[in-house]
């Protein structure tokens, strides 16, 4: 089990402590939320998750396999709902892979990626495409 701690600072500003390492980072409310958006909100910490989730187990299969796809990325577009109660309504992901598709014939890459804790645990209703780029594929 792990411990996070959090502390409203004030100002729409929280301090969020990871408990096992001691290292802490700060939050701010979203422009569209009455924040000044100067920092990452609750909501992009989950889009940030769900992108270094997907990439580490990406690593883990990668590794498996002594596939190395150091350099890949991951752009996640987040999008909250404008009407009823606010959450986030989408989650559009697309992950850069730096090998051709040839090098995972069986999309054990894929596979790792899209079985991410983080994307898994995400209600339903939050919609989730994810596009995945090759090397050598047009973009």
């Amino acid at each position: 089990m792990v411990k996070v701690t959090a502390e409203y600072l004030g100002h729409l500003h929280c301090s969020v402590n990871h408990g096992p390492s001691g290292h802490s980072f700060e939050t701010d409310a979203p422009v569209d939320n009455q924040g000044k958006g100067e920092l990452f909100s609750p909501t992009d910490l989950v889009g940030a998750a769900m992108a270094s989730c997907m990439l580490t187990i990406m690593g883990i299969a990668a590794r498996h396999r002594s596939l190395a796809i150091e350099g890949a990325w991951i752009e996640i577009s987040k999008e909250m709902t404008t009407s009823g109660p606010r959450r986030i309504k989408r989650l559009a992901t697309e992950i850069w892979i730096p090998l051709p598709r040839s090098a995972d014939p069986d999309g054990i890459l894929e596979k790792a990626a899209l079985g991410c804790p983080v994307h898994r645990s995400l209600h339903p209703e939050v919609e989730k495409p994810v596009s995945f780029h090759w090397a050598g594929e047009p973009a």
